[in-house]
Formats: structure tokens, sequence, C-alpha cells
């Protein structure tokens, strides 16, 4: 690699030692120019190194800036990552798997919101995963909050995929991120509507109506508006999704049917999820919560301005995702009790 440029090194194993840890170092390399070294990939997972949905965020990234690259192979455990300039334009990048095209959307759209012109992204494999945010939860929760901090990106479900065919393809549009601002949501208000959907893909109709119907037995004291959808593609899946409309936020759940778990389980869980919520003070979830650290995090090295949230819990997924942010930003993230604050330093 010919490139002199000081490059800075990461240890994939600390904190949580998972792939957010390369996800971000991805995103934020790109946006700021600066190169790293990542050992020991995903050190904390029972399979360590990139796996294909790692690799596709690799791959993509490099597309995006014409970066150079050495060690992007299935199960390298160390990576180099240089990126030239981003390039907005039209993409397509397919997992090859059922992967989460999800954790390769918020990959690169932080730096396709950087960019100077519009961009269309088509991302094939995974939709709806274990361990992952969902289509739904991109569409409901994450992506409004882009747009409350001043972002405009809209995605359609083209079809959706389940693990373990995948066979989903999603198509994307980012604007140029120019105006960005702040957000500050410390006060979540009071409950305006609680909505469900029941979704099923290839399976008895069934399964989502006995879902709505003990989600709305479990959930009669808050009222709930309940549907249920029948989804077109390939392979398996369930997936039931609650947006809890608030005054101030509107944070969304989403879990996946399992084999040998009832439609009445999986309320059962979705219902306790919702109360649970209900019954904290917090605005964000601990999910959204690290998600939205990133993007919030831009905003204020753009604009020299603070963002603040109140969340319900401070995961060590949040912690790591804060010390990796703060390597590549001179932002400071604060984290007291349930309250985070991203400010300049």
């Amino acid at each position: 690699m010919k490139s002199t440029q000081k490059l800075l090194d990461i240890d994939g194993s600390q904190g949580e030692g998972g792939g957010q840890i390369l996800r971000t170092a991805l995103s934020l390399s790109v946006v700021t120019g600066q190169g790293f070294v990542l050992r020991n990939i995903r050190a904390g997972r029972k399979k360590p190194g990139l796996m294909r949905q790692h690799l596709a965020c690799v791959r993509a990234a490099e597309a995006i800036s014409g970066a150079q690259v050495t060690g992007a192979e299935l199960h390298s455990t160390e990576l180099v990552f240089v990126p030239a300039a981003i390039r907005p334009g039209q993409y397509q990048f397919s997992i090859g798997s059922a992967g989460s095209t999800m954790l390769v959307l918020q990959t690169i759209l932080p730096m396709l919101l950087m960019a100077d012109q519009p961009s269309e992204v088509i991302l094939e494999g995974g939709t709806h995963n274990p361990m992952a945010p969902t289509a739904d939860f991109i569409q409901q929760a994450f992506l409004p909050l882009l747009q409350r901090l001043g972002a405009q990106v809209s995605m359609q479900l083209e079809t959706p995929g389940f693990a373990p065919v995948g066979g989903g393809k999603v198509v994307v549009q980012v604007q140029p991120w120019t105006h960005l601002q702040p957000l500050v949501a410390l006060l979540r208000g009071p409950l305006k509507l609680l909505e469900a959907t029941a979704t099923v893909l290839n399976l008895d109709t069934a399964i989502a109506q006995r879902e709505v119907a003990t989600l709305e037995a479990l959930l009669a004291e808050y009222g709930l508006n309940a549907t249920c959808r029948v989804d077109q593609g390939i392979g398996e899946g369930n997936v039931l999704t609650v947006a809890v409309h608030t005054e101030g936020h509107t944070e969304v759940f989403s879990l996946l049917g399992e084999h040998g778990k009832s439609a009445e389980h999986i309320a059962k869980r979705m219902a306790g999820l919702v109360k649970h919520y209900l019954h904290q003070d917090a605005v964000l979830d601990e999910y959204l919560s690290d998600q939205v650290l990133l993007p919030m995090a831009l905003v204020s090295w753009k604009t020299n301005l603070n963002s603040a949230f109140t969340t319900r819990t401070i995961s060590e997924h949040t912690q790591t995702q804060a010390q990796m942010i703060e390597r590549f930003l001179p932002v400071s993230i604060v984290l007291n009790g349930g309250t985070i604050k991203i400010q300049m330093q």
C-alpha cells in the first residue's frame, strides 16, 4: 500500500468486541478521510473475523470511497482501510447470504449523506435478521430520527428476506445532508397511539392473527391499533412490530418468529417490551441509542452544537460505540446515568 498516511490502530477486541467496531470504523474513516488498521476483528464472537455481511460492508465502503484495502477476505481478523474521496451515485450490493442488509445500510449511510450529490442504493440479502435491526425498525424508528437531524433518506422494502434463505431487497434514496441540526430528546411525553403489525411470509396467516389477538389482550389498558400483513417473497418468516407513538418520540420494537416458539409466546414477549418501555421515563430504547450516536456526533462535529437524549439502558454496545466515535471525531460523548450528551471537545 503506497499511502503514507498515519493510520489509526484499532483493537477489535475492545468493549463488546463485535461487528459494530468494524462498521463504525468504516463509516467514520470514509467521512473523515482517516485510514485505519483494525486488528482482532470480532474477537468477542464465537466465529471471529469477517463473515459475509461484514465483508459486504467493507466492499460497499471500498466502492463508495475508492479505498485501498487489504485483508478483505472471509474470516480475516485484520483489515487495513485507507479511503480516497466519497463518490455518490447508483450502487447495488448483494451480501450473497441472508446476512443483514440493514447493517450494511447503516454503515454506508453516513458516507452518502456527506456526499455532494444524491445516491441510490439497492441492497440484497436479509431484511429481517436476529441480532440486527429489521427493515421495519429502520423505516419507522431510525430514519425518522435521522430526519429530525436534518437528513433526507427514504427506503422501500421491495422483498422481505428472512434467515436462512435471505432473498430480500431494499431500495434506498439518499440526499446530501445540507442542513444538519442537533436533537435534544429528554422528555418522552404521554402516549398518543400504539400500532402493531404482525407479518407472515409463506406461513399460515393464523400465526399473525394469533399474535395480534394475544397482544391486543395483553395491552388492552393502552389500546392498540393492530393489523395483519401477508408478504410475498422466497423463504419463510414472521415478524411482529409495534410502534409506540408518544408526544416526543416514536419508539419501535420488532420480534422475529422462532421455530418452536408459539405466536402467543412472541406476543407475550412483545407486550413485556412495550410495557417496560412505557413504565420508564427515558425517550430512546437501548438499541436505537447506540445507532443514533454516530449521526448525532456528525451533527456536533459539523455544527458545533450539542445533542442529548435520555435512554433506558446504557449498554456495553453503546459504550463501545461512543469510544469508537471519539477515536475519529473531536467530540465528547458523556454518558451520565440515563442521559447521553454529544458535544465538541
